[in-house]
């Protein structure tokens, strides 16, 4: 494998693909590329992103340039001479200068089996829109978003359980081991990469705090399978109105029961717990959190909260 690598990545899913470039020998990376440090919290005080964290902890060189388009930093980055640079969850599309630089191009670790769920959230789509199974591909960056060549896949079954947050600990590392057996296969030859049909591509867009809210006409398995996809963020949420006060009622875990009433009823809240309608079946509440509150059981909520069977959730 070459020794001149260069790793771009910002986010906390990219530093299992970080952490096993680093593994596959010393002196292979000569930076790494992330976002600035960005404010957060209720200080707003500037905070690394977590691929800067890992990098400065093994001693890397860190660029963090404001846009991957700045003519600089295509400068800074030529003068490394890289011969293949490794994305992960970087968090801009790179222009055509900067994936033209390195002699072997730009390798990405994808979360989705391509062409499905190209974009910004392929995790969070594949459970809203119940897959049985996703993966992660290893590709070759074109200048298009995702559209590049694959090089390797992976795919892995979706639990009936598992939200967002655990099927991204997942894949991350699960995408790491792929990169370590992929990358060096390609720079020595023996991979042909593979066009992408893209008359079969998905897109999976940014999520925004509205994909939340619950639309009680919708099913049982709908509404369930939002829950999953948005844990832990946006999270999935409806409306309550409490002593005339409309309240946000965060839904955090639930379980599908074989019940009818109009959408949105409470059909049970009582110490067995906390039945709602849906479109078809309802959702038993498992658990629960009142905006400015903490995350509760369902007992829990209905010992404090004079929420009763009839009442109607929005």
């Amino acid at each position: 494998m070459p020794s001149r690598i260069i790793f771009m990545g910002t986010a906390e899913w990219a530093c299992a693909s970080l952490k096993a470039l680093l593994a596959s020998g010393p002196g292979q990376v000569l930076a790494v590329v992330t976002r600035p440090d960005r404010p957060k919290g209720r200080e707003l005080k500037a905070q690394a992103p977590p691929v800067k964290t890992m990098a400065e902890a093994a001693g890397l060189r860190v660029l963090q340039p404001e846009s991957a388009r700045d003519p600089a930093f295509a400068a800074e980055l030529a003068a490394l001479r890289p011969e293949v640079m490794v994305v992960a969850a970087y968090g801009q599309i790179l222009p055509q200068a900067v994936l033209d630089l390195p002699r072997f191009g730009c390798v990405n670790v994808h979360a989705s089996l391509l062409p499905k769920y190209r974009g910004a959230a392929p995790i969070a789509w594949a459970i809203l829109n119940n897959e049985a199974e996703t993966g992660v591909s290893i590709m070759k960056m074109a200048a298009g978003l995702d559209t590049g060549d694959v090089l390797s896949q992976r795919a892995t079954p979706i639990g009936a359980d598992e939200t967002a947050a655990m099927l991204h600990d997942r894949l991350a590392v699960i995408g790491a081991e792929l990169l370590a057996d992929t990358l060096p296969r390609y720079l020595e030859g023996g991979i042909t990469p593979q066009p992408q049909d893209h008359a079969a591509a998905t897109y999976a867009r940014k999520i925004t705090k509205a994909d939340g809210r619950l639309d009680w006409s919708q099913s049982a398995l709908e509404l369930r399978n939002r829950m999953r996809a948005f844990t832990p963020w946006p999270g999935a949420f409806a409306s309550w109105m409490e002593l005339d006060r409309p309240r946000s009622l965060k839904i955090w875990r639930a379980q599908i029961e074989r019940r009818q009433g109009q959408p949105g009823e409470v059909l049970q809240a009582d110490k067995a717990g906390l039945v709602v309608a849906c479109g078809a079946d309802a959702l038993r509440v498992e658990q629960l959190q009142l905006e400015g509150g903490r995350k509760m059981t369902a007992a829990e909520f209905l010992a404090g909260h004079d929420l009763r069977a009839g009442v109607k959730l929005t």
